[in-house]
């Protein structure tokens, strides 16, 4: 802020990225002044971690529920990511809880194969193995004459082959 200001390139915009515009004075969008005794005043928190929270919870449980906090982003990202689920504005309640409703049976099909993947010590990602299988082809036959369908999936390439036990694991778990 001070390297800034002795400048004289002080721009109102600039600074409420970083944060500093709280430590100015700007009077009449021509006299820019900082703060000194503001940056005393936070300078008192400097190295401490503080948590705000409208819940009743004693304090050591707010610290404990802050620090799992990256399981839930870390969730959103793999939904957002991984799994691709984006925003779509839906008008009815339905529709709304249906979306929810897949996002979430996604992410839950999406951590089984995550918890397989670790059982079976199989050492690709899911994101490798839903990259992987998102190539594989498969085939559908109608048999006409019998009402079948018949299904095949094809494992053509050395990587399909690669994660081609994921497809029978009733053999695995039995």
């Amino acid at each position: 802020l001070r390297r800034h200001f002795a400048s004289g390139k002080v721009k109102k915009e600039s600074l409420n990225r970083s944060g500093y515009n709280k430590f100015l004075n700007i009077e009449n969008d021509v006299i820019v002044s900082i703060k000194e005794d503001i940056i005393l005043e936070d300078s008192k928190w400097d190295g401490w971690k503080g948590y705000i929270t409208n819940t009743s919870l004693p304090a050591n449980q707010v610290v404990e529920q802050y620090h799992q906090l990256w399981v839930v982003e870390r969730a959103f990202r793999i939904t957002k990511g991984d799994l691709e689920v984006r925003p779509i504005f839906h008008f009815t309640t339905k529709r709304i809880e249906a979306h929810i409703c897949i996002s979430f049976v996604a992410y839950k099909v999406y951590k089984e194969l995550e918890r397989i993947l670790k059982q079976m010590k199989f050492g690709m990602s899911v994101e490798k193995v839903l990259s992987i299988a998102k190539t594989i082809p498969t085939i559908r036959i109608n048999q006409p004459q019998n009402g079948r369908i018949l299904t095949q999936t094809l494992f053509l390439t050395g990587e399909h082959k690669s994660i081609e036990p994921l497809f029978n694991l009733k053999n695995y778990f039995g």
